[in-house]
């Protein structure tokens, strides 16, 4: 992509109402554009780092056997009386014609329950999982942290569907091994736990957050240095002692919920009656799991981790592109081989933004370039074409290096 293209621009200061670092830089660098209080436009940067975020989390939940479908963001409030849900205060409601009752879906299980159910008659059809990608709607009393806490936001919903707890538990334990390898291909492996937490409204059993170590995070963990297991403060009755392997002391840390599982076992199937015949004929309830994973909020997080004070610094998996190219010295032979350079780049499949304009000083494009944070600058100029190379840098390096032009292609593949 050609930056004169671009129809957004950046910015050398932040929006008056961005208070979190994600917020700012992302609205800086032309990612996101806030239309009110915790809702957000991608823009088309912001678009391609949500986009690969996607794909991550898709392949990782194909792997674990799940079926991606689409679900309806409006759903009649019935449902959600019979699940008990109607009472949260975050729903966001509305009427259709005839003052029908709906709500905006925070989650799906009241939407996924019967709609498998239609389906589900025997132990033969089960285990099954569908998930989604999709946006979700949260009534926040107090929208803040960018895209750490949204009104409207993108989620990852998973729920699998067993014969019994045991089924459930496999299916579980494989699915805390996928989530491990979502986060590390996004680049936050090492920075993220599993802790232990409650249900909330969802089980009484406890469940598993997902939680990145981050000093802005607004949840508190107690981790265990030995073990690097994890306990929620809002259960944590004794930190002195890790209950996982007894290590002492665990430490208090800060950090932001990027995921989350919960056995719900059968309180959204017995609202809705959902029961499956064993071999034998005999009716059993439906075991039940669900999984998530906050799309834009990874976004989010993955800012508010990998920053400086120049600007964002994207993990090559989630870059919106993977070059930043440009021309410096205001020289036609410079630009002139750097249009060369972007269309061999393209053609060898490196993705690459190409900061063409013919106008920005070269303070500006490298200061836009350290802002916007691609893995890779590249740059072209009299002083690089007299010795017939480029100048390549990492975002995330203070020193830049030639490479001749005949190779810097194919170190960037």
């Amino acid at each position: 992509m050609k930056l004169s293209q671009l129809f957004t621009k950046t910015s050398k200061a932040s929006p008056a109402e961005a208070e979190s670092v994600n917020a700012q830089l992302l609205a800086r660098a032309g990612f996101v554009y806030q239309q009110m209080a915790g809702v957000y436009n991608y823009l088309p940067l912001g678009l391609r780092v949500l986009k690969k975020i996607q794909h991550i989390v898709r392949e990782e939940m194909d792997a674990l056997g799940g079926q991606e479908l689409l679900m309806p963001t409006l759903t009649s409030e019935a449902d959600y009386k019979k699940t008990g849900r109607d009472t949260i205060d975050v729903l966001f409601r509305t009427e259709g014609h005839s003052k029908s009752a709906l709500v905006l879906n925070p989650s799906h299980e009241e939407v996924v329950t019967p709609l498998v159910q239609k389906f589900v008659f025997s132990y033969n059809d089960l285990p099954t999982a569908v998930y989604q990608i999709q946006t979700k709607f949260r009534n926040e009393p107090r929208a803040k942290s960018g895209l750490l806490r949204g009104r409207e936001f993108m989620m990852k919903d998973m729920y699998s569907f067993h014969t019994s707890e045991d089924d459930l538990n496999t299916f579980y334990e494989r699915a805390l091994e996928r989530y491990h390898k979502v986060y590390t291909r996004l680049g936050l492996g090492d920075l993220t736990v599993v802790a232990s937490a409650s249900g909330g409204m969802f089980t009484k059993d406890i469940s598993h957050e997902f939680q990145t170590l981050c000093p802005i995070g607004e949840d508190t963990i107690y981790l265990c240095e030995k073990c690097n297991k994890a306990v929620n403060q809002e259960i944590s009755m004794d930190h002195a002692r890790c209950p996982q392997c007894g290590a002492s002391p665990m430490v208090e840390k800060k950090s932001i919920e990027v995921g989350n599982i919960f056995k719900l076992k059968t309180k959204y199937t017995s609202a809705f009656d959902f029961k499956y015949k064993d071999e034998t004929g005999i009716t059993h309830p439906v075991i039940m799991g669900c999984y998530g994973i906050g799309i834009s909020r990874l976004m989010g997080a993955l800012v508010e981790v990998f920053h400086d004070d120049k600007g964002m610094i994207w993990p090559e998996s989630v870059a919106p592109f993977k070059v930043h190219l440009m021309a410096l010295g205001n020289d036609e032979s410079a630009r002139a081989k750097t249009d060369e350079l972007y269309e061999t780049l393209t053609r060898a499949g490196v993705e690459a933004l190409y900061d063409d304009r013919v106008k920005a000083s070269t303070g500006e494009k490298l200061s836009d370039a350290d802002l916007i944070g691609i893995p890779y600058r590249v740059i072209v100029s009299p002083k690089t074409l007299a010795e017939n190379a480029v100048e390549i840098k990492k975002r995330d390096e203070k020193e830049a290096r030639l490479a001749s032009f005949a190779h810097c292609v194919s170190e960037l593949m």
